[in-house]
């Protein structure tokens, strides 16, 4: 496959594609992560997606593929961003427990005045969660940079998950299967 930029300091995405055995650079370019109103909760993760990818194909001059992703969580109806603090953390963390919530990835990927863009949903379902769960978890692992205050991958989602329905990977921030299959359509395989 032809090398990509990955428009993303995440590293979750990083590993992901490591994992993969994707030859990739990374570019950042700071990049508006608001959106309008109105928006499907998929058109918006693919919208903040889609600003970071033309963001960084300014940059890149669009020699080569340019994957850029963005991961919402939506419990009952509202985004739960990034917490705030350690205190609008332990309040997202109360607000999944014991329910469900989606996951959602909008990837767009950039190539030679292409674009292909898409969202990945997952459910996960947690557990109910006690409230010393809850602090040992923030105060250890202090996920203050991830949607929904949480990183299945870490002791959190080992303990507290109860299901999973879709693609594990799109929970840790992208959903690599069908990336690769997408670039493989845009013919960026060799």
């Amino acid at each position: 496959m032809q090398k990509i930029i990955l428009a993303s300091q995440s590293p979750r995405r990083k590993q992901l594609l490591q994992w993969a055995e994707v030859d990739f650079d990374i570019i950042v370019s700071d990049s508006d992560e608001s959106y309008p109103e109105g928006l499907s909760f998929e058109e918006t993760a693919i919208y903040i997606a889609r600003n970071k990818a033309i963001a960084v194909s300014k940059i890149s001059g669009q020699a080569l593929p340019v994957l850029a992703a963005d991961t919402i969580v939506v419990c009952n109806g509202t985004i739960l961003g990034k917490p705030k603090d350690r205190n609008d953390a332990i309040q997202i963390l109360k607000q999944l427990s014991g329910t469900s919530h989606q996951v959602i990835t909008g990837v767009v990927i950039h190539f030679q005045k292409k674009e292909i863009a898409f969202a990945d949903i997952t459910t996960v379902e947690f557990h109910e969660l006690t409230g010393a769960q809850i602090i040992f978890y923030i105060d250890k692992y202090k996920p203050y940079d991830k949607a929904g205050a949480y990183a299945i991958q870490e002791w959190i989602g080992v303990v507290g998950i109860k299901s999973i329905n879709g693609d594990f990977y799109n929970v840790m921030g992208l959903p690599v299967s069908r990336v690769l299959q997408e670039l493989g359509q845009l013919g960026t395989n060799n």
